[in-house]
């Protein structure tokens, strides 16, 4: 071989070399998500975030036993291990799934795991491409446009800051209570937690938070023009407010635990002797209980609503949106073994 045949080839070479460099960096590169991307429902995310429905996949927590995080159809047919982790507040959005490992898992995957690190985790849709983003503490976080929006827990007390998904420019907003979970167009909305209880909004292209409405509220939920809330001043009873016409509705006179919103229906828990799962229209017509006893972690997607016992995190129930009737969903418990 003479010499200008082998510049040839070690050109060639090195031209070939570049290129997987560059391939391999596109490859590992972070998409964008499209405008308007939103992770998870403000009700789930005060839920615990244990559902997640995404571009006709719904995302869950397994909570039976050699459970972890699942992905299945809206009907639950196909359900799919994801990850052998324990997981809350799921998030979906273009590419990627984002959660909170709280640093137990159904299966050693690995051995981060099995130091039981706690971490908030990026992953592609199936999985696959795992990276921790942070080891705070998350206490409820949101997916808006490309960044997080995380309120965190810390020593010094809570910490609210956004994160690009690409695990960028991180930049802390507040060193007090804001929760992220209720977004829509490039805003969030929540309840003031400093002397009032006042309905804020967060512009998050500019950072800046605006006084909407002097309510007394606690987990505002937008659903077209209205905010679903708890009734601070009137024992939690359920309310809405619409934005256009300036109007308060009363939903409920129960005292309400927890409660979520979707596909035309309100579930709440009622407080008291006579506790029970209630279902509602979102006018608040056509109330009727649906479980006696007390349910918490309410979860909905396109189809079903999901809530535990209290007490009892190993045992998932669902129940068909609008339907008087549940039972044990035992497609997660099959699908765990």
């Amino acid at each position: 071989m003479n010499k200008a045949a082998k510049i040839t080839i070690s050109v060639i070479a090195g031209l070939l070399l570049v290129a997987v460099i560059v391939l391999l960096t596109i490859s590992q590169r972070v998409a964008m998500n499209p405008a308007g991307t939103v992770g998870n429902t403000a009700g789930n995310l005060n839920n615990d975030g244990l559902f997640c429905e995404y571009d006709g996949t719904v995302y869950f927590y397994n909570t039976f036993p050699d459970g972890g995080l699942f992905a299945m159809n809206p009907d639950e047919s196909d359900i799919r291990r994801i990850n052998g982790l324990e997981v809350r507040n799921i998030l979906a959005g273009g590419k990627y799934l984002y959660y909170f490992h709280t640093g137990s898992s159904a299966i050693a995957t690995d051995f981060g795991n099995a130091l039981g690190i706690k971490s908030f985790q990026r992953s592609r849709l199936d999985g696959s491409n795992t990276e921790s983003l942070t080891n705070d503490i998350v206490v409820t976080g949101q997916l808006v446009n490309n960044y997080l929006y995380l309120l965190t827990s810390t020593n010094a007390g809570p910490s609210f800051y956004k994160l690009k998904i690409d695990n960028t420019d991180q930049v802390i907003l507040a060193d007090y209570l804001i929760n992220p979970a209720c977004a829509e167009n490039g805003t969030i909305y929540y309840n003031g937690t400093r002397g009032d209880h006042y309905l804020y909004s967060l512009d998050t292209a500019t950072d800046v938070s605006h006084e909407i409405w002097r309510g007394n509220i606690w987990y505002p939920i937008l659903e077209g023009d209205y905010i679903y809330y708890m009734d601070v001043a009137n024992d939690y009873r359920i309310c809405r407010y619409s934005r256009s016409q300036d109007v308060i509705e009363v939903l409920t006179q129960d005292r309400a635990d927890c409660f979520n919103v979707g596909g035309g229906y309100i579930y709440y828990q009622k407080n008291g002797a006579d506790a029970k799962l209630m279902c509602m229209r979102t006018d608040g017509t056509d109330a009727k209980p649906i479980a006696d006893g007390n349910y918490t972690k309410i979860n909905m997607t396109s189809q079903y609503v999901y809530f535990q016992e209290f007490g009892d995190d190993s045992t998932l129930y669902h129940s068909p949106l609008g339907s008087g009737s549940y039972e044990v969903f035992h497609g997660a418990s099959e699908a765990a073994r």
